[in-house]
């Protein structure tokens, strides 16, 4: 993906970093210091319809008190690619800056992120080739089949990570042009938008990851995917491997217990914490705060950051 770099309209800031960091807490904080600031959501799974629990999207009440932007803005049953989205967000914020609004984009899809702010050339769709590689069912047989036509992307991506293998194989079989090709663009870091992070010791994020998923199952999870079951279209292949959402899908299909999906809903969302994590660290445009074991620790110093990158100074005290 090459970057075209388009310029943002209006002032606008991203706040960053993993899941389970607290970012939207403190995005939310934002908002509460600044009347005129709207959200962005910046995560491919926050905008279906019906899985806002398993997603931690925004409550109700929270986007009354806030408006928001690219949650719930699709079925479940329909793929929603990055092209999709850059072309959404784009069109939020354009609307929020013609209302002379303030945005603050907040999420932690880092992709997508990039794909927004720094206009990202998103390779195009190959159906054709797309359905004779998901003809194969073994993951890392493709990925030995991509390391022979693109090293480098295959380099880029974990031999399981069945999804990103698949469409980096779409594009080079599709297009006859290696999918790492696309890639230039995530190797500048034009300035664009001001982003923010916060940052949390590892250790630290892998227990509120898995604090959350036992919160999310007292507040009605499991609850959440029958619903989605009981929808008369299947899941679209994004949605249906969510984080979360995959396992128990699968305890309720009988492949395994509440105890096993949740251990490896757990795991698998504790891995992507680690490469997102690594991800952030590759752009030098980040502003990190660092707190040791919760984000409020920084949060009056993040927010004031926040306020003055978006013109409207620091708060009082």
């Amino acid at each position: 993906m090459s970057a075209a770099r388009p310029s943002i309209p209006g002032p606008a800031v991203a706040i960053v970093g993993t899941t389970a960091s607290g970012k939207s807490a403190l995005a939310l904080q934002v908002a509460r210091a600044l009347p005129d600031v709207e959200l962005v959501s910046i995560d491919s799974m926050q905008v279906y319809r019906g899985m806002d629990i398993g997603t931690a999207s925004p409550t109700p009440a929270e986007r009354a008190e806030v408006p928001h932007h690219l949650v719930d803005v699709a079925d479940p049953w329909e793929d929603w690619s990055l092209a999709r989205f850059q072309a959404a967000a784009r069109d939020a914020l354009a609307d929020v800056a013609a209302r002379g609004r303030r945005a603050v984009l907040v999420g932690g899809t880092g992709l997508y992120l990039r794909a927004v702010i720094d206009g990202l050339e998103i390779p195009g769709q190959h159906p054709e080739a797309r359905a004779a590689v998901e003809a194969e069912p073994d993951t890392r047989a493709l990925h030995r089949r991509l390391a022979e036509l693109d090293p480098l992307a295959a380099s880029r991506m974990e031999p399981d990570n069945r999804r990103r293998v698949v469409r980096a194989l779409e594009v080079t079989l599709g297009s006859g042009r290696p999918f790492s090709s696309y890639g230039p663009g995530l190797e500048t870091h034009p300035e664009t938008v001001p982003q923010v992070g916060i940052r949390l010791p590892p250790a630290v994020v892998a227990a509120r990851i898995e604090a959350r998923y036992h919160a999310q199952l007292e507040a009605g999870f499991l609850d959440e995917v029958d619903a989605l079951l009981a929808l008369p279209h299947p899941l679209s292949r994004t949605a249906a491997q969510a984080l979360g959402y995959r396992e128990l899908i699968a305890h309720r299909r009988g492949e395994m217990t509440l105890e096993g999906a949740l251990d490896e809903a757990v795991r698998r969302t504790r891995r992507f914490a680690r490469r997102q994590r690594s991800w952030f660290r590759r752009d030098p445009r980040i502003t990190w705060f660092d707190a040791a074991e919760d984000p409020d620790e920084v949060a009056e110093d993040l927010v004031a950051h926040v306020l003055v990158a978006l013109g409207a100074g620091p708060p009082e005290r």
